[in-house]
């Protein structure tokens, strides 16, 4: 399929690695314009030469504005803003769960999604194909314990997304929400190996518990991730708005 994304603008937030990479090389790969951040030097500087950078911490609002502001510039518009940026937050029972550890969580997950939207929605409105893919979770559906922080951020996503479709549907302007599930990777093993230490079991122990709530019981690939959101970029998802889209291999449960 061709999705016609040749010279498509696109501001990818946490472009640097992981999920954010695999959407940063699928849209290259595609011929658009790419414009990412990431609080990783190295990493950014590993990116192909012509995605625009900058060293960013979503957390600070005036740094984040700048990038969207220089990005845009240096893009000659905007077609597409994908928030990836995230962090997976502490790992511990709600009432061991320092106060600044959930504000942290709260505001790169979930603020700045909001940060990068109210400063790029001028852009997009520009558009002949404007689109906004805000990165959630399937905890963001079905919840996540001693994961908190991250699970209420992620459930906040999906009413922004939906929100935000509603009111920007008239400027032609379609808003997704992704819900990954286990995806592979040094995050997702982060996660687990605390989950590990926090409930005294084996890395393995946990791995087979949390696959046993997934239809197929496989880490999702990052590149997974990056397809689906190039379909909703494209010209051919232009009636795909408001929507929750889970690629997760069904997952029931995160327990």
């Amino acid at each position: 399929m061709n999705l016609n994304l040749e010279g498509a603008r696109v501001i990818i937030t946490a472009g640097a690695g992981g999920i954010g990479r695999a959407i940063v090389e699928a849209f290259v790969a595609e011929g658009a314009r790419v414009a990412t951040c990431d609080i990783d030097e190295t990493a950014l500087a590993s990116l192909p030469e012509a995605v625009f950078r900058q060293i960013v911490d979503v957390s600070d609002e005036t740094a984040l504005q700048g990038f969207v502001d220089a990005a845009i510039g240096a893009l000659g518009g905007l077609d597409c803003l994908v928030n990836n940026a995230g962090i997976a937050g502490p790992t511990a029972r709600i009432e061991d769960i320092d106060a600044a550890a959930w504000r942290r969580t709260l505001d790169i997950v979930l603020t700045s999604q909001y940060l990068t939207v109210a400063r790029a929605v001028s852009a997009l409105r520009r558009s002949a194909n404007p689109s906004i893919i805000n990165l959630s979770s399937v905890a963001g559906r079905v919840g996540f314990a001693m994961r908190t922080p991250y699970a209420a951020a992620k459930w906040g996503v999906i009413g922004l997304t939906k929100s935000l479709a509603i009111e920007l549907g008239g400027d032609g302007i379609r808003v997704n929400a992704i819900l990954p599930g286990l995806v592979a990777g040094d995050r997702q093993r982060r996660v687990l190996e605390a989950k590990a230490q926090q409930r005294n079991q084996s890395f393995a122990e946990v791995e087979a518990e949390a696959f046993r709530f997934t239809s197929i019981r496989e880490y999702v690939p990052p590149e997974a991730i990056a397809a689906q959101i190039l379909y909703l970029a494209s010209p051919q998802g232009r009636f795909v708005s408001g929507q929750a889209i889970s690629v997760c291999g069904d997952t029931r449960m995160l327990a």
